[in-house]
C-alpha cells in the first residue's frame, strides 16, 4: 500500500497474469540492462479538494534508493526497447583527448607489450596467452544457444585450458592452431555484418596483434548477440509491458509518494483551461465546457487529450515534465519542434501560393519543388545558433527568385517589385508567434491533431483542415507518431490519470 493515501495504488491491474510470466519478464529486462551499460512549483487550484504541494518527506536508506534506481533503469530500457522499433545498443566510443581513452590506452598498451615480451623469451611464457584463451573461450560460450550442443563440445575440447597448460610446459603448445580454431568458431557464430572483419583475422600473421584483433572483433560481436537478444524479447516485452511499466511505476509510487505530483499540476491545469477556456484560440478545447455553472464538466477522456496536446506546447526550461510521461520527454521534444518547423512552413506556402497566380501555385512539380526549398532552409530551426528571422529573409528571397521563374516559364505576367516587396513582408512577419498566418496554421495543426486523438487512431485519418494540404504528408506522419505514443502512454498510466481525475473534476 502507498504510503500516502492521497496517491492511487494500482497493484490490483494486471494480475490476470501468470507471476511466472511477469518473473521471465523481470528477469529478460534486467539481462538486457547488463549488456546496455546505457522543481516543484505552481499554485493549488481553488476549486480542488485541498492536497499538500508535496507529500511528507520521507527516509530512506541507500538499499532503497539504490534498488528504486534499478527499477526506474528496468522500466525505461523496457519502455525505450517497446516504443523504440530502432533501439540498439552499440559500442563504447570514448571522447578523443578524454582522460579515460588515455587511460585505457596506456593500459592496454601495457598489457599487450607484456604478452609480447613473454612470447619472445626462449622458451616462450604462455601465461597471459593462456588467460586470454580462457576470456575467449568464455566469450564463444556465452554466444552459444541451448541447442548448440555439439559446438559447445569443440569448444571445451579444443579450448581445454589444462590441456593447454600441460602442452606449454612440455613445450608442445602450437598458440597459432588455437588461433585460427578461434577464427573458425568465430566465423561460424558470428552475423553476417562481421565476415568481412573475421576474414581480415586469418591475414594477421604475428601472435600478439592477431590477439588484439581477436578481442576486438569478440567486442562487436557482443553488441551483435545484446541486439539479437532484444530483438527476441521484444514481442514478449511488448505483450507484458504495459502491466511490467504499472507495476514498476507502483512501486516506485511506493517508495516515492510525491511521484505523481507534477502529474497532478498537469492534469488540473489542462481542466482548468477547458473549464475557462482561456486558451480556446491557441488550443482545441476537445470537448471541454465553459466555466458556468449550468455547463457540464469536461470529459475525462479529453481532459487527458488536451493535457497531451499541451505537452506539444510545453516549456521545457521553465516547467517539469509530468512524472507518467518523462521517459518520452525528448520524443515530446522531437514532435514539438516538427510541429513548429511544419507550421512556420505552412504558413509561409499559404502566402506565397495566395500571392502566386493560380496559375502555378496549382502546379504539382512547382509546389513540391518550393516545398523542399523552404524545408531546407528550415532544417536547423532545432539548433541554438538559428535565427528564424535571418531564415525567413533568405526564404523571402528565394521564393521570390522561384514565382519569378515559374511565371516566365509559362509566359505569365511577371512579378512586380510592389508585390515582391509584400510577399517578402508577409513571409518575414511569420517570424512572430502572433503573427495571423502562423497562429492559424498553428490551431489548425492542432485541431487536426485532436481529432485524430478522439478517432482512437483509428483509419482513415481524418480530414487535413484547410491551408495544411501542402504539408498533409509531414503532418500525418508526425500525427501517427503522437497519437502511437499517447495511446501507448495511456494504456499504462490512464488508471492513475482516473483517479486524479476523479478528485479534480468535481461539480462547482
Amino acid at each position: 500500500m502507498s504510503e500516502n493515501p492521497d496517491q492511487p495504488n494500482i497493484n490490483e491491474a494486471g494480475k490476470s497474469k501468470s507471476n511466472g510470466s511477469e518473473q521471465e519478464l523481470e528477469d529478460a529486462v534486467e539481462g538486457s540492462d547488463e549488456a546496455l551499460q546505457k522543481t516543484k512549483s505552481g499554485s493549488p487550484s481553488t476549486r480542488r479538494v485541498q492536497r499538500p504541494h508535496s507529500s511528507p518527506p520521507r527516509f530512506v536508506t541507500v538499499e532503497e534508493l539504490l534498488e528504486t534506481a534499478k527499477g526506474v533503469t528496468n522500466m525505461a530500457l523496457a519502455h525505450e526497447i517497446v516504443v523504440n522499433g530502432d533501439f540498439r545498443i552499440k559500442p563504447v566510443e570514448l571522447p578523443e583527448d578524454s582522460l579515460e581513452k588515455r587511460v585505457k590506452e596506456i593500459v592496454h598498451k601495457a598489457f599487450w607489450d607484456c604478452l609480447s615480451v613473454q612470447l619472445s623469451e626462449d622458451p616462450p611464457t604462455y601465461d597471459h596467452a593462456i588467460k586470454l584463451v580462457g576470456e575467449i573461450k568464455e566469450t564463444l560460450l556465452s554466444f552459444l544457444l541451448p541447442g548448440h550442443t555439439r559446438l559447445r563440445n569443440q569448444i571445451t575440447e579444443v579450448l581445454d585450458l589444462d590441456l593447454i597448460k600441460q602442452e606449454a610446459e612440455n613445450g608442445a603448445l602450437d598458440i597459432s592452431k588455437l588461433a585460427e580454431f578461434i577464427i573458425g568458431m568465430m566465423g561460424t557464430l558470428c552475423a553476417p555484418a562481421r565476415d568481412e572483419e573475421v576474414k581480415k583475422l586469418k591475414d594477421i600473421k604475428e601472435i600478439v596483434p592477431l590477439f588484439r584483433a581477436i578481442f576486438s572483433v569478440l567486442d562487436l560481436m557482443k553488441v551483435d548477440m545484446a541486439n539479437f537478444a532484444v530483438t527476441s524479447i521484444r514481442p514478449h516485452l511488448m505483450q507484458q509491458s504495459v502491466e511490467y511499466e504499472r507495476k514498476k511505476f507502483q512501486q516506485l509510487l511506493e517508495k516515492q509518494p510525491n511521484s505523481l505530483d507534477f502529474v497532478t499540476q498537469w492534469l488540473e491545469e489542462a481542466a482548468d483551461d477547458l473549464m475557462n477556456q482561456k486558451y480556446k484560440n491557441a488550443l482545441p478545447a476537445g470537448g471541454g465546457a465553459t466555466s458556468s455553472e449550468d455547463s457540464p464538466m469536461p470529459n475525462p477522456v479529453a481532459v487527458q487529450n488536451y493535457a497531451y496536446l499541451k505537452l506539444l506546447k510545453w516549456d521545457h526550461l521553465q516547467k517539469p515534465f509530468p512524472e507518467t510521461v518523462l521517459m518520452d520527454q525528448a520524443r515530446f521534444q522531437e514532435l514539438q519542434l516538427q510541429l513548429e518547423q511544419l507550421t512556420i512552413l505552412g504558413a509561409v506556402l499559404l502566402v506565397s501560393f495566395s500571392m502566386a497566380a493560380p496559375g502555378i501555385s496549382s502546379q504539382a512539380d512547382f509546389a513540391e519543388k518550393l516545398k523542399m526549398i523552404v524545408k531546407i532552409l528550415l532544417t536547423d530551426m532545432h539548433l541554438p545558433s538559428f535565427h528564424l528571422k535571418d531564415a525567413l529573409t533568405t526564404i523571402g528571397e528565394k521564393v521570390c527568385l522561384e514565382v519569378s521563374s515559374c511565371l516566365a516559364l509559362c509566359g505569365l505576367t511577371p512579378f512586380t517589385a510592389e508585390k515582391e516587396a509584400v510577399l517578402k513582408g508577409q513571409i518575414q512577419a511569420v517570424a512572430n508567434p502572433d503573427d495571423p498566418i502562423r497562429r492559424i496554421m498553428d490551431s489548425r495543426i492542432l485541431i487536426f491533431l485532436e481529432s485524430y486523438l478522439a478517432t482512437g487512431h483509428q483509419k482513415p485519418l481524418p480530414t487535413v483542415p484547410g491551408g495544411l494540404g501542402p504539408v498533409q504528408r509531414e503532418l500525418e506522419e508526425v500525427a501517427i507518431k503522437f497519437v502511437r505514443l499517447v495511446n501507448y502512454n495511456k494504456l499504462v498510466f490512464s488508471p492513475y490519470y482516473d483517479v486524479i481525475l476523479s478528485k479534480v473534476l468535481v461539480p462547482p
